[in-house]
């Protein structure tokens, strides 16, 4: 069938004035995602590896930049309560944190850990690192983590001023350490995904409309140092950010109808 010519000017319009501010479309997600709640990158690796939230599969998926599915792993013995968060560390071992509480009813969190060696298979165990928060702690929602020296932090999920917590990388049951709490200024800062640079330098941390980039920082005191924020131009429900390189940032969207559901690159040497 031919399409009328005036119709594919239309939509030729329409592409051009799509606007993605200060980012870079790279690809699509898979239209059987419901929703994308993270993104991570390992070590000499192009895959980008992301996971569903509640009430999805437990199952572990490697993306080409396109958006293609590559890698599609059932993970064993382990179950997707709210999965909201993937990070990795210098070995290639990803960790998934089913640690979301969006009713603060959840008392026990987990995170799971995928050896390297067996992100070639279909199938994989999941190792489990299950934690509790300190007794006069209040429950907290968690959307973001990532792990740095065997220690994982995580960041709650709050308007203006969120609380860090540490857990260790060991596989058991263990109490979160409270760290401190940190404010963010503006509206709309309820923090969705962290990451940690490859060489340790840089923190970001990410939501709907900006990001936050934390350097100069002595040790793991990451919010000592110099504070940038980074403004996308572009709103959408960006739940998922990861360092490709050291500069540059992968970063991706859930769908809701005809907006999101893309995945996207973010130089920060460019802004």
């Amino acid at each position: 069938m031919l399409i009328p010519k005036r119709l594919i000017f239309i939509l030729l319009i329409t592409i051009a004035c799509t606007s993605f501010g200060k980012l870079e479309l790279l690809g699509d997600l898979p239209n059987s995602f419901k929703e994308a709640s993270a993104s991570e990158i390992i070590p000499n690796s192009n895959l980008i590896w992301v996971i569903e939230d509640s009430g999805n599969e437990n199952v572990l998926y490697g993306l080409e930049t396109t958006g293609e599915i590559s890698k599609h792993i059932t993970l064993n013995e382990a179950t997707n309560i709210d999965w909201e968060d993937i990070t990795a560390d210098e070995y290639g071992n990803i960790y998934i944190g089913d640690f979301g509480n969006n009713n603060k009813n959840r008392t026990s969190f987990q995170i799971y850990k995928v050896y390297n060696k067996e992100l070639e298979n279909s199938t994989a165990k999941a190792h489990t690192i299950q934690f509790t928060l300190p007794a006069d702690i209040e429950p907290k929602d968690f959307e973001a983590f990532f792990v740095h020296k065997d220690i994982f932090y995580l960041f709650s999920k709050e308007h203006k001023i969120f609380n860090v917590f540490t857990v260790p990388n060991a596989v058991g049951t263990h109490t979160a350490t409270y760290i401190s709490s940190f404010e963010l200024e503006g509206k709309d800062t309820r923090v969705t995904s962290a990451d940690i640079s490859f060489d340790g330098k840089s923190v970001v941390l990410l939501n709907h409309k900006r990001l936050w980039k934390y350097t100069n920082y002595e040790g793991s005191d990451f919010f000592s140092g110099s504070k940038e924020k980074l403004t996308f131009k572009h709103n959408s429900q960006k739940e998922g950010i990861c360092f490709q390189n050291d500069s540059t940032l992968i970063i991706t969207d859930e769908r809701h109808g005809t907006e999101g559901g893309n995945i996207y690159r973010f130089n920060l040497l460019k802004q």
